[in-house]
């Protein structure tokens, strides 16, 4: 009394039993096909948890839709579950079912008959037998055996009357079942397969079978193919400060901590932060680390790896082969992986226990992005540093600007090399080999292979590099490739290419380099990015502008924190000249100076050079004048960046632009031209533009003795920066046909004269030349009778 009651049932005597506020009874094979058609009705949307838990209950209240009480609603049910993500794989593990006599004694002979193959690390287990009659449902013995049994993989193979039956069960993503019953004329999904098969005995099936899965079975993911190696210890005598300056120097978060050669501890930056706190920085990193720690080998499988970090929060997990530490894996390096290796195959060579993390190229496809994108040369030289890499047993990588350019499909064959290992004897092995020569740098580890028609190659030791103060040049250690690529500039840059045999062709992005190429974005590695080298803001802007990217919100951000705390102050001038180099040499550099502008970078090396200033006229008057002059195919050659540079500083005055020349530490010629030609040409110009336009031109001799002092780049300079139209004529007379007119005598010549050599000679072929210019003279004979006349008749 007092209960409300509801009933939902498939059972019609419960009407006359029982009576209920709402009776939802209907002659169905099961209650759940009750709600299911309730649920359609109100187009009420289930998970694929609850949809499957419903096709659990009705496939045991209808005998799996075979029982006589089933209906048409009931398989309406099941089609209306399955649309909601019901999973009949669950459902066929975990619904029973009785067993036939045949069916007993043929799994009987199956689990006499199991046996275990080891593919690539993977254990699956085959089981077969004859029967001379028909038994069916061999796949709910499959379901049996493998439960019965725990098996991740199975493969049933039973002979019936004249075929051969094969039920493939696969709990694993390595091992697409469907893909190989296919090569026996069946197919199925990746978890469950099966084939019927009339042209092979049993035993040409199961000789065949381990052939098939050796094609199809992918290796199973292990620790080695993620693991960082070599990785940065500390020893547990150590202080608490040293581990603080490790940890901070390497930029690293976690160390494992020796005692010899053991491994017999943890530490964390955040543990060590806490102690510097409590002024414990003189106390030994063994009173403080962590001993309670789990350790895998290169072997361990992910599975147990990703078990381990989630189910006991070690973020810092160390890899040991017999007590020796042979790398280190974080819970990082294990998303990053997740994230990027599902449906990848890790590679299965030996050549070494470097390995590395997840990608998204695979290896066939950057080897065919190498010969459809590169040259016939640089295909062979990329053939051969592979090759000297197997002979020295060192893992060789394309890595930076190269692997970047080759994903965007630009032209780039400046070919950077990093070798894990000695770069130095790896390029003078190279080169012994391939007839060319090498200037080495040993302080860094760095070498550049020089081919007779000029063409290089750089190669690097992988490197790790520290600051120890912000603006300096970085302190170098050898290290391994990933930490060589934490020290990149931008993620773009970070992409590395395997070129040895064992892994030819892999590509390894450890940082995101490809999201942020895919995002078009120009993205730090890390915070301090900026402050470690502050000369990046340049680069930043260059990639950006090249690229068509765009600098990312956060590292914009950084960047213009980095302006604002003066950190270029603490730059080498040379070092930032080198930078701007760089912008004035790419195509279009009006873009990046702008940006620098819009970002306060240029105002910072001189003031007058804002925002406010208007770069794209003095910028498109020089690219004007660069393109007449280039049509005119002349012997006097010129260098476009300073052209370029000179626009940029068009609106400075002589003292501001000595001031910013002695910023940047020019070479002693870029400075007389920026300094002292440049501030010469724009008195020429003054005095040139001073001539009314109705005046006589210049005389040719006047023209070339103004002119003939200064630079390509200046009379360039002076023609962009003039208004005046008959101005620029003068000066493109000069460039055109004055400044290549010589006398016909020579001083060879003069000796015939019977005058004495001496300075004499050169103010009598000055007059030659002035006179030849204004066309007062055009012959040998009068030239002769010039000098005749002026230097040999007495006064």
């Amino acid at each position: 009394p007092g209960v409300d009651i509801h009933i939902y049932d498939h059972h019609l005597d419960t009407a006359a039993s029982l009576k209920g506020s709402v009776e939802h009874i209907v002659a169905v094979g099961s209650t759940v096909t009750v709600f299911s058609h309730i649920l359609m009705e109100k187009q009420i949307e289930l998970t694929a948890d609850e949809a499957t838990m419903m096709m659990l209950g009705l496939y045991e209240d209808t005998g799996s839709l075979t029982f006589h009480s089933t209906t048409v609603k009931d398989y309406q049910a099941a089609a209306y579950l399955l649309t909601q993500g019901a999973n009949l794989n669950v459902v066929a593990d975990l619904i029973v079912q009785e067993l036939t006599p045949d069916q007993v004694r043929l799994l009987n002979d199956l689990i006499a008959s199991k046996t275990i193959l080891n593919i690539h690390g993977i254990n699956v287990a085959l089981a077969h037998a004859t029967i001379d009659h028909f038994v069916s449902d061999i796949a709910t013995l499959a379901h049996k055996l493998k439960d019965m049994e725990n098996l991740d993989v199975l493969f049933v193979i039973v002979r019936m009357e004249r075929r051969v039956f094969i039920v493939a069960r696969s709990r694993l993503e390595e091992i697409h079942v469907g893909e190989i019953m296919m090569e026996f004329g069946g197919g199925g999904h990746a978890s469950a397969a099966s084939c019927s098969v009339r042209d092979l005995t049993l035993l040409q099936v199961l000789d065949r079978l381990p052939k098939v899965l050796l094609k199809h079975v992918q290796p199973q993911w292990q620790v080695r193919h993620l693991m960082s190696t070599p990785v940065k210890t500390i020893d547990a005598d150590d202080t608490i400060a040293n581990a603080h300056q490790t940890l901070s120097r390497y930029n690293i978060n976690a160390v494992p901590v020796l005692r010899g050669n053991e491994v017999v501890g943890v530490i964390s930056r955040q543990l060590v932060d806490k102690a510097v706190y409590h002024g414990l920085q003189e106390q030994p990193v063994s009173e403080f680390m962590t001993r309670d720690f789990h350790q895998v080998t290169p072997r361990t499988t992910v599975a147990i790896l990703k078990s381990l970090i989630v189910e006991s929060n070690q973020r810092f997990v160390p890899v040991v082969e017999s007590t020796k530490l042979m790398g280190a894996v974080t819970r990082t390096d294990l998303l990053r992986h997740l994230a990027s290796s599902v449906g990848t195959p890790p590679r299965t060579g030996e050549h070494s226990l470097v390995t590395r993390g997840g990608r998204k190229y695979k290896p066939g496809q950057v080897q065919r992005l190498i010969r459809n994108r590169l040259p016939k040369r640089i295909q062979n030289l990329i053939e051969r540093l592979g090759q000297i890499g197997d002979e020295l047993n060192v893992s060789v990588f394309a890595v930076g600007g190269f692997v970047r350019d080759l994903v965007l499909n630009k032209e780039n064959l400046d070919i950077d090399i990093v070798v894990e290992g000695d770069g130095i004897t790896f390029a003078e092995t190279f080169a012994k080999k391939d007839d060319c020569r090498v200037r080495c740098h040993r302080k860094f580890g760095t070498a550049v292979i020089i081919y007779p028609d000029g063409f290089n190659i750089d190669i690097a030791s992988a490197r790790m590099e520290y600051y120890l103060q912000p603006g300096a040049l970085p302190d170098v250690e050898h290290a391994s490739v990933k930490m060589d690529l934490s020290r990149r500039d931008f993620t773009i840059n970070t992409l590395a290419i395997s070129l040895n045999q064992a892994a030819k062709g892999e590509m390894f992005d450890y940082y995101g380099g490809q999201r942020d190429i895919d995002d078009k974005a120009i993205r730090v590695l890390h915070n301090l990015s900026f402050v470690e080298d502050p000369t990046r803001v340049f680069r930043a802007v260059r990639f950006e502008q090249r690229l068509d990217f765009k600098i990312g919100k956060q590292t914009e951000h950084l960047l213009r924190s980095a302006v604002r705390l003066g950190l270029l102050e603490k730059v080498s001038g040379h070092r930032i000249y080198n930078e701007l180099l760089l912008i004035m040499k790419e195509k279009h550099p009006l873009l990046a100076v702008t940006r620098l502008a819009r970002l306060e970078v240029l105002s910072y090396l001189h003031p007058s050079l804002t925002s406010k200033v208007d770069y794209a006229k003095s910028f498109d008057e020089a690219r004007r004048v660069m393109a007449w002059y280039d049509l005119l195919y002349t012997e006097h050659p010129y260098e476009r960046w300073l052209c370029y540079f000179l626009a940029l500083t068009a609106g400075l005055d002589r003292k501001e632009i000595k001031n910013f020349c002695d910023r940047l530490q020019l070479m002693p010629r870029h400075h007389v031209i920026l300094n002292q030609q440049r501030t010469t040409a724009i008195g020429i110009v003054k005095r040139l533009e001073g001539r009314n336009n109705g005046m006589r031109s210049p005389r040719p001799s006047s023209l070339y003795r103004w002119l003939q002092p200064l630079s390509t780049e200046i009379l360039l300079f002076m023609m962009a920066r003039t208004s005046r139209e008959n101005v620029r004529q003068w000066i493109s007379r000069y460039i055109t046909h004055l400044r290549d007119i010589q006398p016909i005598l020579t001083g060879n010549d003069l000796g015939e004269f019977k005058i004495a050599p001496g300075p004499i000679y050169r103010t009598i072929l000055d007059d030659l030349l002035y006179a030849r210019l204004d066309e007062r003279v055009t012959t040998v004979e009068e030239e002769r009778a010039l000098v005749q006349r002026k230097y040999l008749q007495n006064p």
